[in-house]
């Protein structure tokens, strides 16, 4: 179910929105888009919190401490309403197109009416912006592609969102008495980037009460069907959720069958035709006399058509069916296999927790490395120097050998950054700083519309670069939001593979990036690879479930993926072919 904070932390980007479209200061914008990052990310639930215990939230003052206890006590803030009836709701959604700003999207509204997506299409085609300042045809074109984007991902949900929500239906459920086994399937156990609806399965003798129990969940806001069998409903925020009941004995058949998809379905039903077989949700039957062979487990139906079980995140039909055939399939990697995190922030750059409270966490998830990678200087909103680097580093030091000195088998933490790509392919810092550090990642984070030569050029020479170990988010897309940059990703590839330098795949859920097709494509390119949470905030480690996700979606082993190796190996990989850096003891 959908956390208080994130209910907060939305609204408060609504009003940073708001108060952007409406001509307010730019400043008072920015800190309530501050405090929604922080309330997001805060471990507390705030509802529980007082003005007071707010107030020890980074980045929230008095006045946002207070309307965070009107929202949690009344539902609704008085100054976001006012906000909200002096502007059309078409407008604020003009703000999800990419590359159109709140500014902007008023703009369009005050001077041409324009109140939703699709007069602003219909807008475009007529070339009626043109007249606009700072609206030219290579403006049309971007924003097009933006609304493309948006409608492609529309009534789509990210991993985490579906994630948590089907977490807390499966957990529901499985109080209700008779409730023998439930679990979700479809797309999300499939690991899909963006989940378009949510399926349930539940196996009991009697369904009735389950049925019940589902549809007076505290989020449902209509049920669409109610049956004996399949039951959906839509919550509060949109979403639609489909529960299906089988009995017992069909649990295995049907968990394969509503898993999906669809076309490595029809591939094992291709394989039961050809064994004069019957496959369905209900079981694996003889073609002929329609007895039941097999149906109570997914493994003895795989077992049945002469296949190993295939991991979820592989029925995409892209080769798993064969590889299973001739027993090939990767014994994929999984997220107890990662040994550390190689790419996460503190407060002393963009995240929300001190290093100490971050390091306290990773220990707690049993990883025997950590990586503290904050922003270089080159991101100059960070306000990063090099006596600030250089003091956190000192602080590493200390806390590494603090938690080292437990038995001696202690968490091992490594002082990293995240280096700036510029439009050159330079990074922050002469080679001399870089070689003190013990890990760098670097990113693009700006001019993503340089042409697609001078992109994968930028990419190459960072790679290139001997102190650069990794590339974090390599295309840099946000999923709904900013598309991936047009690079010659092949040759990226080729040169991450020829200097031995990892690709990352960033387990932020609005990122997932790499996504599963360019793994599949790197990988042949013999790239390895680094499964990092990005985290800003001590929740936000736990998106390393996501990445692991995506890796497997990319028939990844533990051998492809660098924060699964031991320390020493990892070290070796890190001083890329024998950079001055040294590895600590």
């Amino acid at each position: 179910m959908t956390r208080s904070n994130e209910e907060v932390a939305e609204l408060f980007r609504e009003y940073a929105d708001l108060i952007s479209i409406t001509g307010g200061e730019a400043y008072r914008a920015r800190v309530y888009e501050k405090a929604a990052r922080s309330i997001g990310g805060h471990h507390t639930d705030v509802s529980t919190l007082d003005v007071k215990g707010l107030r020890d939230i980074p980045n929230v003052g008095k006045s946002i401490a207070e309307k965070t206890v009107e929202y949690c006590r009344s539902g609704s803030v008085a100054a976001v309403e006012e906000l909200r009836a002096k502007i059309p709701a078409g407008v604020r959604r003009l703000t999800a197109i990419p590359m159109l700003g709140p500014k902007k999207a008023f703009h369009l509204y005050e001077e041409l009416g324009i109140s939703s997506v699709e007069e602003l299409a219909d807008a475009i085609h007529d070339e009626r912006l043109r007249d606009l300042k700072g609206f030219g045809p290579k403006t049309e074109e971007n924003l097009l592609h933006g609304i493309e984007l948006l409608r492609s991902s529309a009534e789509r949900v990210l991993l985490d969102t579906a994630t948590d929500l089907a977490d807390d239906i499966v957990t529901e459920l499985s109080k209700v008495t008779g409730c023998r086994r439930c679990t979700h399937a479809g797309s999300l156990r499939r690991f899909r980037e963006t989940i378009g609806d949510i399926d349930v399965l539940a196996a009991a003798e009697t369904s009735a009460p389950l049925m019940r129990a589902f549809t007076e969940l505290p989020y449902v806001s209509e049920v669409i069907v109610h049956g004996s069998k399949k039951t959906s409903i839509r919550t509060t925020k949109g979403l639609q959720v489909d529960l299906r009941v089988v009995p017992p004995d069909s649990w295995g058949a049907a968990l394969q069958y509503f898993t999906g998809s669809k076309a490595h379905n029809i591939r094992t039903r291709e394989l039961a035709v050809h064994q004069k077989l019957k496959l369905s949700e209900y079981g694996l039957f003889d073609a002929e006399s329609d007895e039941k062979i097999v149906s109570e487990t997914e493994e003895e139906v795989y077992a049945r058509l002469g296949l190993p079980w295939i991991p979820p995140t592989l029925r995409e039909d892209r080769g798993e069916i064969e590889a299973g055939l001739h027993d090939e399939l990767p014994e994929l990697v999984e997220e107890q296999d990662i040994r550390g995190d190689l790419h996460t922030h503190t407060d002393l750059t963009d995240g929300l927790a001190p290093l100490e409270e971050m390091v306290a966490a990773a220990a707690e998830r049993g990883y025997a490395y950590y990586a503290i990678t904050d922003h270089g200087p080159d991101l100059v909103m960070q306000r990063m120097t090099d006596e600030r680097m250089l003091a956190q580093r000192d602080r590493v030091r200390e806390l590494d050998g603090a938690y080292r000195g437990r038995g001696g088998r202690g968490l091992r933490l490594l002082h990293g950054v995240e280096l700036n790509i510029d439009p050159d392919g330079e990074v922050d810092w002469p080679e001399e700083f870089l070689a003190g550090f013990d890990l760098c990642v670097a990113s693009v984070h700006s001019h993503f519309n340089q042409g697609r030569a001078a992109l994968t050029r930028r990419i190459v020479r960072a790679c290139e670069n001997p102190y650069v170990n990794v590339i974090g988010h390599p295309t840099t897309r946000v999923i709904g939001k900013r598309p991936p940059v047009d690079a010659d990703l092949d040759e990226i590839f080729a040169a991450c593979a020829r200097t031995g330098t990892a690709l990352e795949i960033n387990g932020h859920p609005a990122r997932l990036d790499l996504r599963d097709e360019d793994i599949l494509r790197a990988r042949r390119h013999g790239v390895k690879f680094a499964v990092d949470s990005d985290a800003h905030s001590v929740l936000h480690l736990a998106n390393m479930r996501y990445g692991v996700g995506m890796a497997q979606r990319g028939w990844l082993t533990k051998d492809d993926v660098i924060n699964t190796w031991p320390r020493t190996r990892l070290q070796r990989f890190l001083r890329k072919g024998g950079t001055g850096r040294k590895a600590r003891g």
